[in-house]
């Protein structure tokens, strides 16, 4: 039985982890580095201890030592959030030797998705649809070049273990793809540990949506409809909706089918993410498995009712999901932004002190918030501060919701990236929904400051 948890994790979704816990009675354990010693979530918690000095490698990384004070506070379990640990292997693994729940799905699982390779070779054998690409990796440029010529380019160049854009490029050509592939590789290498490269065919201007699903260990699985976060920078996601505005009623269903027959036949629990490829003609591609909560959740968490933190704990638990497919309702609309402290013109990372914070109230505005007024952002972290979330009745109604809200949403101190979600959201391409993944390079020419 879960009756304490540490959250292996920071800022908001520390926080976020921390909320659901104390709605289900139970304690909660907050770990913190040098610099994140005055954030929100650390007095959030039940308790708090230091990890270590700022860099990652000494604190969020640091297993030995979280495992440590997992141990002398006597926890149950540790949620691992988002990023860092959450779909580390070796770290569920060590989770479960030490005796303590992990909440998420089993270690191999874990290994299995995360390596991008065999989770199209699994998917390939479950009968999920593929973009065409090369299921093993590849030797060197020359076997890449081989490949490429054989799929036909454009190409997608992917690092097997990657994540967040890091070793993928968009290639054109031959000559491209010789440039790329060993400074690729390469940083693949030095970011994960792992300098694997694959091939896929490039799916021009697609849409990028994403099933969530929840399955417990007894064999049930259900999926919580699609997300769409084809806004996106440098690969990374910036707006993100639910449901999809391009979707029609059979495609939703046929590819929450799809993530449902994917997910039983690697045996997964716990709460997972399938992202897709969706081309012009509505017919869409395996793409990845996220195997953790992703930072997008509470989209869905809008248009279901459902709180999928609980969810996850309830599953750790062993027990049974509650609710069957038929259950599972889809009301309104939810957009969410993420809210960078960034340079909104050069898109560079903007660290420094808050010396203001004026956030929008409302019906269907929610916060997800990793800093205060009086908070200095560090540029050890990734610069994300904020998620600001808003749902409606209808996408119009949500629109025009986030409109507002973006227009009373003050940060004073640094810069962040506000001017770019307002250019994006009152654009009427967004409007009509016409959020192919090339949004921001097709639209956003200048970006008023």
């Amino acid at each position: 039985m879960i009756k304490k948890v540490l959250i292996a994790n920071r800022g908001e979704i520390a926080s976020r982890v921390i909320r659901t816990c104390k709605e289900l009675g139970i304690d909660t354990v907050a770990v913190y580095s040098e610099a994140d010693s005055e954030s929100p979530f650390v007095s959030f918690a039940d308790e708090a201890y230091l990890l270590g000095g700022s860099r990652v490698q000494e604190s969020y990384l640091n297993v030995d030592k979280i495992l440590e004070i997992a141990k002398a506070a006597k926890v149950d379990a540790i949620h691992p959030g988002y990023g860092f640990l959450s779909e580390n292997a070796d770290f569920a693994r060590s989770c479960e030797a030490a005796g303590l729940i992990f909440i998420g799905p089993k270690p191999d699982v874990i290994q299995q998705m995360g390596n991008k390779v065999e989770a199209r070779k699994k998917m390939e054998q479950a009968g999920i649809p593929l973009v065409p690409g090369f299921s093993r990796p590849l030797m060197d440029s020359m076997e890449a070049a081989a490949v490429a010529e054989k799929i036909g380019y454009p190409i997608m160049l992917k690092a097997s273990a990657g994540g967040g854009g890091i070793g993928m490029q968009a290639i054109a050509n031959e000559e491209e793809l010789s440039k790329a592939f060993e400074g690729n590789q390469k940083r693949a290498q030095l970011f994960f540990g792992n300098g694997d490269m694959f091939i896929e065919k490039l799916i021009e201007k697609p849409r990028h949506i994403e099933i969530q699903v929840l399955a417990d260990t007894f064999g049930n699985a259900v999926y919580l409809w699609e997300r769409e976060c084809s806004i996106q920078r440098r690969h990374q996601k910036v707006v993100e909706e639910a449901p999809s505005s391009f979707l029609d009623e059979e495609t939703r269903r046929k590819m929450g089918e799809a993530a449902i027959k994917a997910v039983q036949s690697i045996g997964y629990h716990n709460a997972g993410t399938l992202e897709f490829l969706v081309d012009a003609n509505k017919k869409f591609y395996f793409l990845e498995m996220n195997t953790r909560l992703q930072v997008e959740h509470p989209v869905t968490e809008e248009i279901t009712g459902l709180d999928l933190v609980e969810q996850q704990i309830k599953i750790a638990n062993g027990e049974k999901l509650s609710f069957t497919q038929e259950d599972v309702k889809r009301q309104g609309h939810a957009i969410e932004v993420r809210i960078y402290a960034e340079d909104p013109k050069t898109f560079y990372p903007a660290p420094g002190k808050i010396t203001g914070l004026s956030l929008p109230e409302g019906e269907g505005i929610r916060h997800e918030l990793a800093v205060q007024d009086t908070s200095v952002v560090s540029h050890f972290y990734d610069p994300m501060i904020a998620k600001l979330v808003v749902s409606g009745a209808t996408r119009e109604v949500a629109i025009d919701r986030l409109k507002e809200a973006l227009e009373n949403y003050k940060v004073e101190g640094i810069k962040t990236n506000l001017p770019l979600l307002k250019e994006i959201i009152e654009h009427e391409a967004y409007y009509q929904g016409e959020t192919t993944t090339d949004f921001i390079n097709k639209y956003i020419k200048k970006i008023k400051v």
